[in-house]
């Protein structure tokens, strides 16, 4: 106990300076003083999957959690995304969206945060929660959703999406990511008028974020994360109480379908994406979680292809998958 105050001693103005420099980036991009990175590193293609030469069934946009630094870098080192791939060739996979950064502007491309990454790395991860929390901030939060779309309905349009033409975008947020996937939604249809599918993969989110755009919203969770129950608490829009949140609205319109992934964990040797800990069909959790995101894709394409009633609506998602509307 008595390391505690100089813990706090040293972290209080570290967190401090965090929280500004997020504020920073973001004012930086609204005030137009900075344009927004729009090129990828030479000899990295703007989607991969199926042959550009035709269209796919679906566009997949990988948004990752707080680990996020590069183009390239991912959690698990890009298992899942190739995981995905490998499963499901009629997609197109974007993997280099840099959800933490309001100017697309990866944090390990910066001179300072490099050699921050080699003595202090700690604090990379700590940039990123706090870009999390300001995306979440009811005074930011428009701006952040309007950035981080626009940055993804670019990256889109590069890697070959037609606004109006009809095709399927998913949004595929783990932990953090998911924040960002639910609050770009709107922006997304704005720019791409496009047929929009969320997934949440440990969702971190504090659900205040208008879901009317969005086709439907897949969460998968488990009951081994934490991490994700936090946000469940520290967030009140995520709570039955406060009805009116998007969040809860969304629930009680019918659009938010659970799967658990028990027992998997948030992070470690037992998290959502972990190629070793096995299930007792012989999967990996890795695998079972890339067979779930393909199978929920396929899903809602069956669904939406088939006609939809004037007085009943669409069709409810079939497939595969084992879920369960949430009902309140």
């Amino acid at each position: 106990m008595t390391d505690f105050p100089l813990l706090a001693l040293v972290l209080g103005p570290v967190l401090l300076a965090e929280a500004l420099l997020a504020r920073h980036e973001l004012m930086t991009y609204t005030a137009g003083w900075r344009t927004p990175a729009t090129d990828l590193p030479e000899g990295m293609p703007y989607a991969r999957g199926v042959d550009p030469g035709g269209p796919p069934d679906a566009y997949l946009v990988y948004l990752d959690g707080i680990g996020k630094r590069r183009f390239r870098d991912t959690r698990d080192g890009g298992r899942l995304v190739e995981a995905l791939i490998a499963g499901a060739p009629e997609l197109r996979v974007l993997g280099q969206v840099q959800p933490y950064s309001p100017l697309a502007d990866p944090l390990a491309d910066r001179p300072v945060w490099e050699w921050l990454r080699h003595h202090i790395g700690l604090l990379l991860f700590l940039h990123n929660v706090m870009q999390i929390f300001v995306a979440a901030d009811h005074r930011y939060r428009p701006l952040y959703n309007r950035a981080v779309g626009d940055q993804i309905a670019h990256q889109l349009r590069r890697a070959g999406y037609l606004p109006g033409s009809g095709i399927p975008v998913v949004l595929l947020g783990y932990s953090g990511g998911a924040q960002v996937a639910i609050g770009a939604a709107g922006e997304l249809n704005t720019q791409l008028r496009a047929p929009l599918l969320l997934i949440t993969l440990g969702g971190f989110h504090n659900g205040a974020n208008d879901l009317t755009h969005v086709q439907h919203l897949h969460q998968l969770t488990s009951a081994g994360d934490r991490i994700e129950r936090v946000s469940t608490w520290i967030f009140p829009q995520r709570r039955r109480l406060l009805r009116h949140s998007g969040w809860n609205r969304a629930v009680r319109a019918g659009k938010i379908t659970v799967h658990r992934l028990d027992p998997a964990t948030h992070v470690g040797p037992r998290s959502y994406i972990s190629p070793e800990a096995l299930l007792p069909d012989g999967r990996s959790h890795l695998g079972r979680t890339a067979d779930t995101v393909i199978a929920v894709i396929r899903a809602h394409r069956g669904a939406t292809a088939a006609p939809v009633s004037a007085t009943t609506g669409p069709p409810a998602l079939a497939g595969p998958v084992a879920g369960h509307r949430v009902r309140r």
